[in-house]
């Protein structure tokens, strides 16, 4: 067990503990991770919307600039700031909505690896950090004319409040009384483009000249509402969902043959002979796809679409044997202006400099961290927040630590 104060810096004309300056407005962070300084905070140069981030490589006595992905937290009034596990640094934001206080970024972890090898480039990838969890979004696939549509149906009818789809991305322009945000965020081909380069998108394709596309952070959304997000999409997509970092349950619905798919289609009459020829050929690639590519964690069979309904349901813990609609809770923390902060194996201890008036017995703030799950470019969920007294709670070790602090 060890602490791990953080280094604040107020004015950069002062200098950093390498005695290296860094010019530049705001105030900023700096925390060690090896061989490298990352300064966090104030503007860099690639935009002044949003916390900067630059790097001093001690081994080579130089400063980058690195590629920075996700969505970022928007400028601040300072920070502080505690390196976790090596492969990431919490950011906690002073003067932020209680919602908006928490944020990761990732230096070292799979994600940003690969996205090195990918771009050529030293890249970093912030992530908002969330309180509590949020059930595996579940992506269900099949060919046209398997019922796939009727189980989701039947499930936003039984559970509406459960389950909910995320917005898709277009780069076409709306139709008729077609309103952005709710039947699609329509956007420019070039900031899509730029989006799926970052990494923001699941999946994507092209139909038609236009770009359609599932975000992560529209997934998130659906999660951050309290809801499961449901991905109606292709095998293509759902293999796109799955090499991406979204951990999700993946879902494929099949037909008892290939013989009882064309009674269905032809059933439906609102196809030509040649549609239907078609959409056979196209379900009998999708179906060797969906059996046989290790896409997907569940296969279900649709013979009868009762039982299938409830072996869907079961799947996914709606049967009554396990408890349902886990909500989770975006509830941030009232975090102190003036605050001191530590870290003791995987809880962040942040301490008001100043007690308030009929506060004092709730004077210091625990971040659990030991639960975490998630991760750039999405959310880190898994955030437990509590208040204590730091006076008693059987946490003596805690209360001298924070006195400790004071010194820093």
């Amino acid at each position: 067990m060890g602490e791990t104060p953080a280094f604040c810096v107020d004015s950069p004309q002062n200098g950093f503990s390498n005695g290296f300056g860094l010019k530049s407005k705001g105030f900023e962070t700096s925390t060690d991770v090896g061989d490298k300084t990352f300064v966090i905070g104030g503007a860099n140069n690639d935009s002044a919307s949003s916390i900067g981030v630059q790097i001093f490589d001690k081994s080579t006595g130089n400063w980058v600039i690195p590629t920075v992905l996700g969505t970022k937290p928007k400028p601040c009034k300072g920070n502080s700031a505690v390196l976790l596990n090596e492969d990431r640094i919490m950011i906690i934001i002073r003067g932020s909505a209680p919602d908006d206080c928490i944020w990761f970024l990732e230096v070292d972890t799979k994600y940003v690896k690969d996205k090195k090898k990918v771009l050529g480039t030293e890249v970093v990838a912030w992530s908002k950090g969330v309180r509590g969890d949020a059930e595996k979004p579940v992506v269900i696939s099949g060919p046209s004319g398997v019922g796939k549509g009727t189980l989701i149906n039947m499930l936003m009818k039984e559970f509406p409040s459960m389950f909910g789809f995320s917005v898709s991305h277009t780069t076409r322009a709306p139709r008729g009384m077609e309103k952005n945000g709710v039947h699609y965020h329509f956007t420019e081909r070039s900031v899509m483009d730029k989006d799926i380069k970052d990494g923001k998108f699941l999946e994507f394709a092209s139909v038609h000249g236009n770009l359609y596309g599932t975000s992560i952070e529209a997934v998130e959304a659906v999660a951050d509402s309290g809801k499961r997000c449901i991905l109606d999409i292709d095998v293509q997509g759902a293999r796109s969902v799955r090499a991406s970092s979204l951990d999700a349950v993946f879902i494929f619905v099949c037909p008892p043959s290939m013989r009882k798919l064309e009674e269905r289609l032809r059933a439906r009459g609102t196809e030509t002979e040649e549609q239907i020829k078609k959409r056979l050929r196209n379900a009998k690639a999708e179906i060797e796809q969906g059996k046989s590519s290790g896409i997907f964690d569940h296969i279900l069979v649709n013979d009868n679409l009762d039982d299938c309904y409830e072996n869907l349901k079961e799947l996914l813990g709606l049967d009554g044997s396990t408890p349902t609609n886990h909500k989770p809770s975006s509830k941030g923390i009232d975090l102190p202006l003036n605050h001191l902060v530590s870290k003791i194996d995987n809880k962040i201890l942040i301490k008001r400099e100043t007690p308030e008036l009929g506060n004092a017995s709730k004077n210091l703030i625990v971040l659990d961290v030991s639960s975490l799950r998630g991760g750039a470019p999405g959310r880190t969920r898994g955030l437990n927040i509590y208040a204590i007294d730091s006076f008693s709670d059987g946490l003596n070790g805690i209360h001298k630590l924070s006195q400790r602090l004071q010194h820093y």
